[in-house]
């Protein structure tokens, strides 16, 4: 049953190990404010929470019901907790960090503070940056993404070193992973941004990159054809989509093709991009032509579609 996935389960089980170690360092703090991991916890998400509830905590953490209620019951005693009853819902209570349990969590995160600056200060700043990212990875591939916030996404049309390589080596993975895609598509992404790097406009072309804690997540682009725009390398690693990053990106470019005075905008794509087409057509995008293309997958019709500004 778990041939296929042997090696992945011993790394990960590796790597448990591993971190268990490190967390017992990480949370004796914890210990020495009296409170389990399991009440810092919940002390935390009490003051992170807009209308915090038992029962939102309950779901977020999977705790017991019965648990759930003594640990708060022992939160007010204490006086770190309070509770206000809606308006909405006189049934419903919101449970409200005291000035008292605000003093314990500033203490507590300033301890854990103090003590992941003093884990992570060895490393050189590469490799601090290189960690955080990575945790922020694992938590969302293990949230299936519904971790990210949109508004920590960020467009920046600034073209740095390394940028137009990542994305080449982004479509090539992407294309071949959902599609099947030869290596012959990324040589011709490849084609496409030598070509556009040489002859490159910063007052008529542009290349707008999505970043997510400083990782390229996803980029759109237009090439100027004198009255005519091209749009290109319209891309969204998988993760991150269904948050509406997309229109974002989208509505980006076209606005950018308003104020420059194009004409028209046009895009090639292929047929079995059902989604993207669809995001094409709502925005107003016509299919004006078609022709087979078997360079990069045997069975692919390109299409073109435009549309009048």
């Amino acid at each position: 049953m778990y041939e296929m996935v042997k090696d992945d389960i011993n790394i990960i089980r590796e790597f448990n190990r591993f971190y268990t170690n490190v967390l017992g360092l990480l949370n004796r703090q914890i210990l020495d404010s009296n409170l389990s991991l399991s009440e810092a916890r919940i002390l935390h998400e009490i003051e992170a929470i807009p209308n915090c509830t038992s029962k939102l905590l309950i779901d977020k953490l999977y705790i017991d019901s019965g648990y759930m209620s003594r640990i708060i019951n022992q939160f007010q005693k204490q006086g770190f907790v309070k509770k206000q009853k809606s308006k909405e819902d006189g049934r419903s209570h919101f449970l409200i960090l005291t000035e008292i349990g605000k003093q314990k969590l500033a203490e507590m995160n300033a301890h854990s503070d103090e003590q992941i600056y003093n884990m992570i200060q060895p490393l050189s700043k590469y490799a601090q940056h290189k960690l955080a990212q990575n945790m922020s990875v694992i938590e969302r591939i293990l949230t299936n993404g519904k971790n990210i916030n949109p508004e920590e996404i960020s467009i920046r049309h600034k073209i740095k070193p390394g940028d137009t390589g990542y994305i080449i080596y982004m479509h090539g993975w992407i294309y071949k992973q959902e599609y099947n895609y030869s290596t012959a598509f990324e040589s011709y992404v490849a084609q496409s941004f030598y070509e556009f790097l040489q002859n490159y406009n910063p007052e008529y072309d542009r290349l707008w990159i999505a970043e997510h804690n400083e990782e390229i997540i996803g980029c759109i682009g237009i090439v100027n054809h004198n009255e005519r725009a091209q749009l290109r390398w319209f891309l969204l690693h998988s993760d991150y989509r269904g948050i509406g990053l997309g229109k974002r990106l989208l509505n980006t470019a076209l606005d950018y093709c308003r104020q420059k005075g194009y004409k028209s905008v046009y895009l090639d794509t292929t047929d079995d991009l059902e989604t993207a087409i669809a995001m094409y057509e709502k925005a107003g995008f016509v299919k004006v032509a078609e022709k087979e293309n078997h360079s990069w997958r045997e069975d692919l019709t390109e299409l073109e579609f435009e549309m009048k500004l």
